[in-house]
């Protein structure tokens, strides 16, 4: 066995009415992934903060390779050799890569001023680790939010840490860029180093860690080695108790077209790149659409320009909706249309976090809730309670603030939101990113629902046994262009990633077996 680097005993976090975490014993060694699995809510988070000194007032223990600690704040962490990785990245978007990584710990020449060759070539060695190959000195705000990950991975890495947390590390990257997480995540246990991985996807942790803790309201409910749990043991103490089915999809008669997009296009700022390139696919009503691809391939920034988040020069094509070209220069005027659009990123663009439930789900509707710039409140409220009941949203009270709420009960007031526009096409963008199990299968119920009362949805989702279980047609898009479209029944993992793959990648790979076969 490794020996203990950390040992946490008896320890409770409460938070105003509530016991986040409760009386939790847990235990990593070195050299060990060491997995932390629950639902939203079930206190994975808090405990991970306890540790990295984000919460100092806490009761219990914790010790570091035997010996007492406590944390006023994560700078002590770090000094004690613990890096959180958070799930809310907390990146600087106006400074660079190489900035981020190196943000308070900046190299210095002998003047004390910042030395920048040294800290880009630094992070370029750091950037090159983890197979992601950006200019140090571009801006993070350029960045997708995939991309943003890998830079918070590798400032996490630019610290000589004796244990690392990853909280949902790879809730926005893609498949490809998962594998070369995993590459490095390997490398630093080969190093003696303790990772400590949380994540709602449980095939990963399957497959990357060694033993794995579980928790429910905030308890320790299970623990032990990875290879003597099933998957369906896991989920049971997840939620204390079994579901049956996972992805939940009802027959639905697919009918006429409802929605079609042609010759979609999206230059960059400079108008020097299409980010889109001439994307063109129909949506039928009661059909669920799938759209894989992976980071950067334009599957965000499609959506993003049919809802017309960009300005028109930089964008062309023609959207028809039941089968009458309509112009949407602005999102408003797709809201008009019937055209509703859950984002990728629900804090930063789906929730006004700071607002009630009460407000963020009236948000979309207040044409309708108001008069001569007057809300009336009651209609206000009903509408809120409608979807609260509707989506099984658990909250305290419908002005209980939105940052408040578990993430999968955020993103229903995300839905809730927009489906209170009574829409006829739904794009959702990751509609499950960063939310457990649970709220996942509820999700797929919702979705599934939707398509079954003839609404036409179009779902964004870098997960292959998502995309595949959910959609009745999949298109696959690279480098901004659709290279791929397949009926369920004909779609399979290897057509989908084969499709995915960028052209120069395929090239290379093509040439890597061509000289294989002849031996060099």
């Amino acid at each position: 066995m490794s020996s203990i680097v950390l040992e946490a005993k008896n320890i409770t976090k409460l938070f105003p009415g509530v016991v986040a975490v409760d009386n939790a014993d847990f235990i990593a060694r070195k050299g060990e992934i060491h997995a932390v699995v629950g639902e939203n809510g079930a206190g994975k988070s808090t405990l991970m903060k306890v540790f990295s000194g984000v919460y100092a007032d806490y009761q219990g223990k914790i010790f570091i390779e035997g010996k007492e600690v406590h944390f006023r704040n994560p700078k002590d962490a770090q000094d004690n050799g613990i890096v959180l990785i958070p799930q809310e990245l907390d990146l600087v978007p106006n400074l660079s890569v190489a900035e981020n990584i190196f943000l308070g710990r900046e190299p210095t020449n002998l003047l004390s001023f910042v030395d920048y060759k040294k800290m880009y070539r630094q992070a370029e060695e750091i950037l090159r680790r983890i197979e992601f190959p950006v200019d140090p000195k571009r801006k993070v705000e350029d960045l997708s939010t995939g991309q943003q990950q890998l830079v918070a991975v590798a400032k996490a890495l630019s610290l000589d840490a004796k244990i690392i947390i990853m909280d949902e590390p790879t809730s926005a990257i893609s498949e490809r860029e998962i594998e070369n997480l995993f590459k490095i995540i390997r490398s630093l246990k080969n190093e003696k180093k303790s990772v400590i991985y949380i994540s709602h996807k449980l095939d990963e942790i399957f497959e990357i860690a060694d033993c794995v803790t579980i928790m429910r309201d905030g308890k320790v409910v299970g623990e032990g080695p990875v290879k003597e749990l099933s998957h369906d043991q896991v989920v049971r103490l997840m939620v204390g108790r079994s579901i049956d089915q996972f992805f939940v999809k009802a027959k639905v008669e697919v009918k006429d077209e409802v929605f079609r997009i042609e010759d979609m296009c999206l230059w960059s700022s400079d108008r020097k790149k299409l980010i889109v390139d001439h994307v063109s696919f129909r949506v039928r009503h009661g059909e669920i659409l799938g759209v894989y691809g992976l980071i950067g391939a334009g599957r965000s920034e499609t959506l993003e320009s049919i809802f017309g988040f960009y300005p028109k020069k930089r964008t062309s094509g023609k959207v028809f909706f039941r089968g009458k070209q309509v112009d949407i220069t602005f999102p408003r005027d797709a809201i008009k249309v019937g055209i509703g659009f859950v984002p990728e990123d629900r804090k930063l663009a789906g929730l006004v976090l700071q607002l009630s439930v009460l407000y963020n789900i009236g948000l979309t509707s207040l044409d309708e809730l108001s008069k001569g710039g007057w809300i009336f409140k009651n209609k206000e409220r009903n509408l809120a309670q409608e979807y609260v009941k509707r989506l099984d949203i658990r909250i305290t009270s419908l002005e209980q603030k939105a940052e408040n709420l578990s993430g999968g009960n955020q993103q229903k007031v995300v839905l809730a939101k927009w489906l209170a526009i009574r829409p006829k096409v739904l794009l959702l963008d990751e509609p499950t990113r960063g939310i457990d199990v649970n709220a996942k299968s509820e999700i797929y119920r919702l979705i599934s629902e939707l398509a079954l009362s003839g609404m036409g949805v179009v779902m964004v989702s870098s997960e292959l046994p998502e995309i595949m279980a959910m959609s009745d047609r999949i298109i696959v898009m690279s480098e901004g262009k659709k290279t791929a479209e397949f009926d369920r029944k004909e779609a399979t993992e290897e057509k989908l990633l084969k499709a995915a793959i960028p052209r120069s990648l395929r090239v290379t790979n093509a040439l890597e077996v061509k000289g294989g076969n002849k031996g060099e």
